[in-house]
């Protein structure tokens, strides 16, 4: 379908992306496929908030298939920091995120805590994001053809902007060792059912069920010996159990301050990836080629990432030797 998009002019774009939006209404999973996920693995975990002895705050933005008209924008900011309460250390955050593709758009809020015990020689975190889930389908704008193909007036397509709330939960797992981290998390839990009404007399009302997904992530810090140069691998693993989308990541930094990379996501783009630290800022670029049929219609798509840090004062040495947050 999405490839038939493309190849179709805008107006009977806009008028598939409505009945794409109405239809698919009783499914949708509205988390971004972040190529530098390592970066953020907060966007997908809460347990992955206060690793570190710092105040740790990244914006950045995902601008997908840059070429066509009116293709999905994400922007999302998060901040989290580590604390101590009853002789523990925990992590509390905040995740926000703004999409927007043609006519819809949404937005999410959490609120991220996660607890932490020292075992095994790493560190095991338990997290969990409370929050909601906002969705706006700006009807007010759909301008559907007259022809063979459509019909004019349609219950099923909203005239009027529509949007709704509804509570939204995410939870997850992390293990960090010196070497190596690996997490597991599921979000949008409850599968929170938005119900987008209409004002006025004529009262109408569509249903957007946002669906429950699963992540794993995992990474390594290879140091080679002799070497001013680490080695830092990772993937990540999504699914709805309807579909799926794997993405493998391998890239190389040196003297902690400069890194490039390559990604791989399984029949969908190549990535290639720089970034630097320089202080307490992080940035990150990534640019993704598709190697789907999309590819004749679209530049790729572009990624960027910044981020500060605060130093803490947590009345201890973080045993995590690898303080920074490029490891992810």
């Amino acid at each position: 379908m999405m490839k038939r998009l493309l190849e179709i002019t805008w107006w009977r774009g806009v008028a598939t992306l409505i009945g794409m939006v109405v239809a698919v209404v009783a499914h949708a999973q509205v988390d971004a496929s972040l190529s530098q996920y390592w970066t953020v693995p907060a966007y997908y975990n809460a347990a992955a908030t206060g690793r570190t002895d710092f105040i740790h705050i990244s914006a950045g933005a995902r601008l997908q298939w840059v070429g066509i008209k009116h293709a999905p924008m994400t922007f999302m900011a998060l901040a989290d920091m580590p604390f101590k309460l009853l002789n523990r250390r925990w992590g509390a955050g905040v995740r926000l995120q703004q999409e927007s593709m043609g006519l819809y758009s949404s937005i999410q809020a959490g609120a991220q805590l996660s607890w932490k015990k020292k075992m095994l020689g790493g560190t095991l975190s338990i997290g969990v994001q409370p929050g909601i889930v906002s969705q706006t389908f700006k009807g007010s704008k759909v301008d559907i053809p007259e022809d063979d193909a459509h019909t004019k007036n349609d219950d099923a397509i909203p005239t009027t902007d529509v949007s709704g709330t509804a509570f939204d939960i995410s939870a997850g797992v992390m293990f960090e060792h010196k070497w190596f981290w690996t997490a597991i998390s599921s979000t949008h839990i409850n599968a929170p059912s938005v119900t987008l009404k209409t004002e006025g007399d004529d009262e109408h009302l569509y249903e957007f069920n946002t669906g429950r997904a699963y992540y794993l992530m995992a990474g390594s810090n290879i140091p080679i010996k002799n070497t001013l140069f680490e080695l830092q691998p990772s993937i990540m693993v999504g699914t709805d159990f309807k579909a799926y989308t794997a993405t493998a990541t391998m890239r190389v930094r040196y003297k902690k301050f400069l890194s490039a990379g390559v990604g791989y996501r399984h029949n969908d783009a190549v990535s290639i990836m720089v970034g630097a630290d320089y202080k307490n800022f992080t940035f990150g670029y990534c640019y993704d080629y598709p190697i789907s049929a999309i590819s004749r219609v679209t530049h790729g798509s572009h990624e960027l990432f910044v981020s500060y840090n605060v130093k803490l004062d947590m009345g201890e040495k973080n045993r995590n030797s690898h303080r920074s947050i490029r490891i992810m």
